[in-house]
Protein backbone atom coordinates (compact mmCIF):
# COMPACT_ATOMS: atom_id res chain seq x y z
CA UNK A 1 0.00 0.00 0.00
CA UNK A 2 2.64 2.49 0.74
CA UNK A 3 4.16 1.77 -3.08
CA UNK A 4 0.87 2.41 -4.44
CA UNK A 5 0.75 5.61 -2.50
CA UNK A 6 4.16 7.26 -2.85
CA UNK A 7 2.92 6.02 -7.29
CA UNK A 8 -0.25 8.09 -6.54
CA UNK A 9 1.53 10.76 -4.89
CA UNK A 10 4.29 11.42 -7.58
CA UNK A 11 1.39 11.04 -10.09
CA UNK A 12 -0.96 13.96 -8.60
CA UNK A 13 2.54 16.21 -7.96
CA UNK A 14 2.81 16.07 -11.43
CA UNK A 15 -0.85 17.09 -12.51
CA UNK A 16 -0.42 20.14 -9.98
CA UNK A 17 2.75 21.07 -11.59
CA UNK A 18 1.89 20.95 -14.49
CA UNK A 19 -1.53 23.01 -13.95
CA UNK A 20 0.18 25.90 -11.45
CA UNK A 21 2.45 26.73 -14.93
CA UNK A 22 -0.73 27.32 -16.48
CA UNK A 23 -2.59 29.08 -13.90
CA UNK A 24 -0.50 31.07 -11.58
CA UNK A 25 -0.86 31.99 -8.12
CA UNK A 26 -3.84 29.55 -7.41
CA UNK A 27 -2.36 26.24 -5.99
CA UNK A 28 -4.65 26.10 -3.41
CA UNK A 29 -7.44 25.71 -6.07
CA UNK A 30 -6.18 23.65 -8.56
CA UNK A 31 -5.50 21.24 -5.72
CA UNK A 32 -8.76 21.23 -5.23
CA UNK A 33 -10.26 21.13 -8.57
CA UNK A 34 -7.61 17.63 -9.17
CA UNK A 35 -9.25 16.03 -5.33
CA UNK A 36 -12.54 17.14 -7.45
CA UNK A 37 -11.72 14.87 -10.53
CA UNK A 38 -10.29 12.11 -8.64
CA UNK A 39 -12.92 11.65 -6.54
CA UNK A 40 -14.80 11.29 -9.80
CA UNK A 41 -17.24 14.27 -9.37
CA UNK A 42 -18.30 17.62 -11.75
CA UNK A 43 -16.85 20.36 -10.62
CA UNK A 44 -18.32 23.80 -11.05
CA UNK A 45 -15.51 27.49 -11.46
CA UNK A 46 -17.77 30.55 -10.65
CA UNK A 47 -15.79 34.09 -11.27
CA UNK A 48 -16.37 37.26 -13.32
CA UNK A 49 -14.98 36.94 -16.78
CA UNK A 50 -10.97 36.91 -17.33
CA UNK A 51 -10.01 35.16 -14.42
CA UNK A 52 -8.67 31.90 -16.59
CA UNK A 53 -11.82 30.10 -15.90
CA UNK A 54 -11.74 28.36 -19.40
CA UNK A 55 -8.18 28.38 -19.31
CA UNK A 56 -8.29 26.28 -16.06
CA UNK A 57 -11.17 24.13 -17.50
CA UNK A 58 -9.39 23.12 -20.69
CA UNK A 59 -5.63 22.52 -19.26
CA UNK A 60 -6.90 19.66 -16.80
CA UNK A 61 -9.02 17.98 -19.36
CA UNK A 62 -5.71 17.62 -21.75
CA UNK A 63 -3.80 16.62 -18.18
CA UNK A 64 -5.73 14.37 -17.06
CA UNK A 65 -5.70 12.54 -20.76
CA UNK A 66 -9.14 12.33 -21.44
CA UNK A 67 -11.71 13.15 -24.45
CA UNK A 68 -12.90 15.86 -24.41
CA UNK A 69 -15.76 18.71 -25.95
CA UNK A 70 -16.59 22.47 -25.49
CA UNK A 71 -20.08 23.65 -25.67
CA UNK A 72 -20.57 27.66 -25.33
CA UNK A 73 -23.86 27.90 -23.17
CA UNK A 74 -25.78 30.72 -24.51
CA UNK A 75 -29.63 31.73 -24.09
CA UNK A 76 -30.31 29.97 -27.43
CA UNK A 77 -28.62 26.85 -27.03
CA UNK A 78 -31.62 23.80 -27.26
CA UNK A 79 -31.13 20.68 -25.22
CA UNK A 80 -31.05 18.63 -28.07
CA UNK A 81 -27.71 20.51 -29.12
CA UNK A 82 -26.09 18.79 -26.29
CA UNK A 83 -27.78 15.56 -26.25
CA UNK A 84 -28.11 15.18 -29.94
CA UNK A 85 -30.73 14.70 -32.20
CA UNK A 86 -32.65 11.52 -33.77
CA UNK A 87 -32.41 12.43 -37.75
CA UNK A 88 -34.59 9.94 -40.49
CA UNK A 89 -32.00 8.63 -42.81
CA UNK A 90 -33.43 7.03 -46.73
CA UNK A 91 -30.73 4.71 -46.97
CA UNK A 92 -31.90 2.79 -43.60
CA UNK A 93 -35.41 3.76 -43.55
CA UNK A 94 -35.61 4.59 -40.30
CA UNK A 95 -34.62 7.55 -37.43
CA UNK A 96 -31.16 7.43 -36.76
CA UNK A 97 -29.49 8.82 -33.04
CA UNK A 98 -26.93 11.50 -33.80
CA UNK A 99 -24.95 11.77 -30.65
CA UNK A 100 -24.26 15.85 -29.19
CA UNK A 101 -21.11 16.80 -28.05
CA UNK A 102 -22.48 15.25 -24.19
CA UNK A 103 -21.07 11.81 -25.34
CA UNK A 104 -17.38 12.83 -24.35
CA UNK A 105 -15.77 11.96 -21.43
CA UNK A 106 -14.58 15.34 -20.34
CA UNK A 107 -17.47 18.06 -21.38
CA UNK A 108 -16.96 21.80 -20.72
CA UNK A 109 -20.07 23.92 -20.31
CA UNK A 110 -19.00 27.25 -20.47
CA UNK A 111 -21.01 30.02 -18.88
CA UNK A 112 -23.68 27.41 -18.29
CA UNK A 113 -25.62 29.69 -16.25
CA UNK A 114 -26.08 31.76 -19.58
CA UNK A 115 -28.17 29.27 -21.36
CA UNK A 116 -32.28 28.45 -20.17
CA UNK A 117 -33.07 26.41 -17.17
CA UNK A 118 -34.69 24.08 -20.17
CA UNK A 119 -30.91 23.46 -21.60
CA UNK A 120 -29.67 23.70 -18.47
CA UNK A 121 -31.90 20.63 -17.25
CA UNK A 122 -31.04 18.80 -20.19
CA UNK A 123 -27.96 18.04 -18.25
CA UNK A 124 -29.18 16.84 -15.01
CA UNK A 125 -29.51 13.21 -16.19
CA UNK A 126 -25.91 12.83 -17.52
CA UNK A 127 -24.60 14.34 -14.69
CA UNK A 128 -26.35 11.50 -11.95
CA UNK A 129 -26.87 8.77 -14.17
CA UNK A 130 -23.83 8.76 -16.94
CA UNK A 131 -26.75 8.32 -19.47
CA UNK A 132 -29.29 9.93 -21.79
CA UNK A 133 -32.99 9.42 -22.78
CA UNK A 134 -33.53 10.41 -26.52
CA UNK A 135 -36.54 10.22 -27.72
CA UNK A 136 -37.72 7.10 -25.43
CA UNK A 137 -34.27 5.19 -25.98
CA UNK A 138 -31.65 5.52 -23.44
CA UNK A 139 -28.00 6.45 -24.48
CA UNK A 140 -24.86 5.18 -22.40
CA UNK A 141 -22.30 7.83 -21.54
CA UNK A 142 -18.28 6.81 -22.17
CA UNK A 143 -16.70 6.79 -18.81
CA UNK A 144 -15.67 8.33 -17.26
CA UNK A 145 -18.03 11.08 -17.69
CA UNK A 146 -17.18 14.29 -15.79
CA UNK A 147 -18.63 18.17 -16.08
CA UNK A 148 -16.46 20.86 -16.03
CA UNK A 149 -18.67 23.98 -15.91
CA UNK A 150 -17.70 27.72 -15.68
CA UNK A 151 -20.43 30.28 -14.74
CA UNK A 152 -20.49 33.90 -14.49
CA UNK A 153 -21.79 35.84 -10.72
CA UNK A 154 -25.48 35.83 -11.02
CA UNK A 155 -25.72 39.46 -11.33
CA UNK A 156 -24.84 40.06 -14.64
CA UNK A 157 -26.88 40.09 -17.37
CA UNK A 158 -28.28 37.40 -19.26
CA UNK A 159 -27.75 35.04 -16.63
CA UNK A 160 -30.01 32.09 -15.22
CA UNK A 161 -29.33 30.90 -11.77
CA UNK A 162 -28.55 27.42 -11.66
CA UNK A 163 -31.83 25.58 -9.69
CA UNK A 164 -30.45 23.31 -6.16
CA UNK A 165 -31.50 19.93 -8.40
CA UNK A 166 -28.47 21.13 -10.45
CA UNK A 167 -25.94 22.79 -8.14
CA UNK A 168 -25.98 19.81 -5.83
CA UNK A 169 -24.82 17.26 -8.53
CA UNK A 170 -21.40 19.51 -8.37
CA UNK A 171 -19.34 18.51 -6.30
CA UNK A 172 -17.36 20.83 -5.76
CA UNK A 173 -17.31 24.86 -6.41
CA UNK A 174 -14.96 27.00 -6.74
CA UNK A 175 -13.73 30.40 -7.41
CA UNK A 176 -10.23 31.75 -9.33
CA UNK A 177 -10.43 35.59 -7.99
CA UNK A 178 -8.13 38.10 -9.29
CA UNK A 179 -4.39 36.87 -9.53
CA UNK A 180 -1.83 38.97 -6.80
CA UNK A 181 0.72 41.49 -8.35
CA UNK A 182 3.25 39.00 -8.43
CA UNK A 183 1.26 36.31 -10.66
CA UNK A 184 -0.74 38.84 -12.62
CA UNK A 185 2.82 40.15 -13.49
CA UNK A 186 3.37 36.66 -15.18
CA UNK A 187 0.61 36.34 -16.97
CA UNK A 188 1.56 40.21 -18.62
CA UNK A 189 4.97 39.05 -19.68
CA UNK A 190 4.46 34.99 -19.95
CA UNK A 191 3.01 33.18 -22.93
CA UNK A 192 -0.90 33.30 -23.87
CA UNK A 193 -1.92 30.55 -20.62
CA UNK A 194 -4.84 29.97 -23.61
CA UNK A 195 -2.14 28.59 -26.23
CA UNK A 196 -0.16 27.09 -23.08
CA UNK A 197 -3.16 24.98 -22.16
CA UNK A 198 -3.79 23.67 -25.69
CA UNK A 199 -0.32 22.30 -26.24
CA UNK A 200 -0.23 20.01 -22.57
CA UNK A 201 0.51 16.60 -22.46
CA UNK A 202 -1.32 14.46 -21.18
CA UNK A 203 -0.15 13.45 -17.89
CA UNK A 204 -2.73 10.11 -17.30
CA UNK A 205 -4.52 7.87 -19.64
CA UNK A 206 -7.99 6.23 -18.91
CA UNK A 207 -5.93 3.44 -16.98
CA UNK A 208 -4.33 5.93 -14.63
CA UNK A 209 -7.20 7.92 -13.85
CA UNK A 210 -9.28 5.08 -12.56
CA UNK A 211 -6.31 3.39 -10.69
CA UNK A 212 -6.37 6.72 -8.88
CA UNK A 213 -9.99 6.56 -8.28
CA UNK A 214 -10.24 3.37 -6.82
CA UNK A 215 -7.23 4.56 -4.48
CA UNK A 216 -9.49 6.98 -3.33
CA UNK A 217 -12.59 5.05 -2.69
CA UNK A 218 -9.79 2.35 -0.88
CA UNK A 219 -9.43 5.55 1.68
CA UNK A 220 -10.38 4.49 5.18
CA UNK A 221 -12.87 6.62 7.14
CA UNK A 222 -12.68 5.42 10.64
CA UNK A 223 -16.36 5.24 12.75
CA UNK A 224 -15.71 8.20 14.79
CA UNK A 225 -14.84 10.53 11.59
CA UNK A 226 -18.20 9.68 10.33
CA UNK A 227 -19.68 10.49 13.48
CA UNK A 228 -17.79 13.81 12.75
CA UNK A 229 -19.43 13.94 9.11
CA UNK A 230 -22.63 13.17 10.34
CA UNK A 231 -22.38 15.99 13.13
CA UNK A 232 -21.79 18.48 10.59
CA UNK A 233 -24.54 17.18 8.24
CA UNK A 234 -26.98 17.60 11.35
CA UNK A 235 -26.09 20.88 11.93
CA UNK A 236 -27.22 21.84 8.84
CA UNK A 237 -29.98 20.53 9.48
CA UNK A 238 -30.78 22.21 12.64
CA UNK A 239 -32.56 25.14 11.18
CA UNK A 240 -30.10 27.52 12.92
CA UNK A 241 -27.83 28.28 10.24
CA UNK A 242 -29.25 27.20 7.31
CA UNK A 243 -32.90 26.84 5.36
CA UNK A 244 -31.91 23.69 4.19
CA UNK A 245 -29.66 21.01 5.13
CA UNK A 246 -27.81 18.72 3.36
CA UNK A 247 -29.11 15.69 1.75
CA UNK A 248 -27.65 12.34 1.85
CA UNK A 249 -25.92 12.85 -1.57
CA UNK A 250 -24.42 15.55 -0.25
CA UNK A 251 -23.05 13.98 2.76
CA UNK A 252 -21.61 11.21 0.11
CA UNK A 253 -19.91 13.77 -1.53
CA UNK A 254 -18.15 15.21 1.19
CA UNK A 255 -16.84 11.63 2.26
CA UNK A 256 -15.66 11.54 -1.35
CA UNK A 257 -14.15 14.86 -1.47
CA UNK A 258 -12.60 14.21 1.88
CA UNK A 259 -10.79 10.99 0.99
CA UNK A 260 -9.30 12.46 -2.39
CA UNK A 261 -7.83 15.10 -0.07
CA UNK A 262 -6.65 12.73 1.91
CA UNK A 263 -5.20 10.64 -1.07
CA UNK A 264 -3.20 13.76 -2.02
CA UNK A 265 -1.68 14.38 1.22
CA UNK A 266 0.06 10.79 0.61
CA UNK A 267 -2.13 9.01 3.75
CA UNK A 268 -4.85 6.03 3.42
CA UNK A 269 -6.69 7.10 5.72
CA UNK A 270 -9.66 10.36 6.15
CA UNK A 271 -8.28 12.71 9.17
CA UNK A 272 -11.07 15.63 10.32
CA UNK A 273 -8.51 18.39 8.60
CA UNK A 274 -9.34 16.66 5.56
CA UNK A 275 -12.92 17.39 5.83
CA UNK A 276 -12.70 20.90 7.05
CA UNK A 277 -10.26 21.61 3.89
CA UNK A 278 -12.81 20.43 1.85
CA UNK A 279 -16.25 21.47 3.29
CA UNK A 280 -16.60 24.89 2.04
CA UNK A 281 -15.82 24.21 -1.19
CA UNK A 282 -18.23 20.84 -1.52
CA UNK A 283 -21.00 22.31 0.61
CA UNK A 284 -21.22 26.43 0.34
CA UNK A 285 -22.84 25.85 -3.10
CA UNK A 286 -25.90 24.10 -1.93
CA UNK A 287 -26.67 26.21 1.04
CA UNK A 288 -28.61 29.32 2.30
CA UNK A 289 -27.83 30.95 5.18
CA UNK A 290 -30.81 31.98 7.64
CA UNK A 291 -32.46 34.95 9.11
CA UNK A 292 -30.85 38.58 8.21
CA UNK A 293 -27.22 38.34 9.36
CA UNK A 294 -25.59 39.26 6.11
CA UNK A 295 -23.03 36.31 6.58
CA UNK A 296 -22.00 34.59 3.08
CA UNK A 297 -22.78 30.70 2.69
CA UNK A 298 -19.00 30.42 3.10
CA UNK A 299 -19.06 32.23 6.51
CA UNK A 300 -22.01 30.77 7.51
CA UNK A 301 -20.41 27.18 7.00
CA UNK A 302 -17.46 28.14 8.76
CA UNK A 303 -19.00 29.70 11.65
CA UNK A 304 -21.07 26.37 11.73
CA UNK A 305 -17.68 24.38 11.36
CA UNK A 306 -15.98 26.24 14.04
CA UNK A 307 -19.01 25.11 16.46
CA UNK A 308 -18.71 21.79 15.74
CA UNK A 309 -16.86 19.45 18.53
CA UNK A 310 -13.97 17.44 16.79
CA UNK A 311 -14.13 13.69 17.32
Amino acid sequence: MDAQLTQARAQIQMLLDQLNMVIAGKSLQIRDCVACLLAGGHLLIEDVPGVGKTTLAHALARSFGLQFARVQFTSDLMPSDLTGVSVYEREQQAFVFHPGPVFTQVLLADEINRASPRTQSALLEAMEEKQVTAEGSTHALPAPFLVIATQNPQDQLGTFALPESQLDRFLMCISLGYPDRSAERQLLAGQDRRTLADTLPALLDEAALAGLQQQVQAVHTAGPLLDYVQDLIAATRSGQWFVQGLSPRAGIALVRAAKAQALMAGRDYVAPDDVQAIIVQTMAHRLVPVGESGRSAVAQLQAMVEATPLP
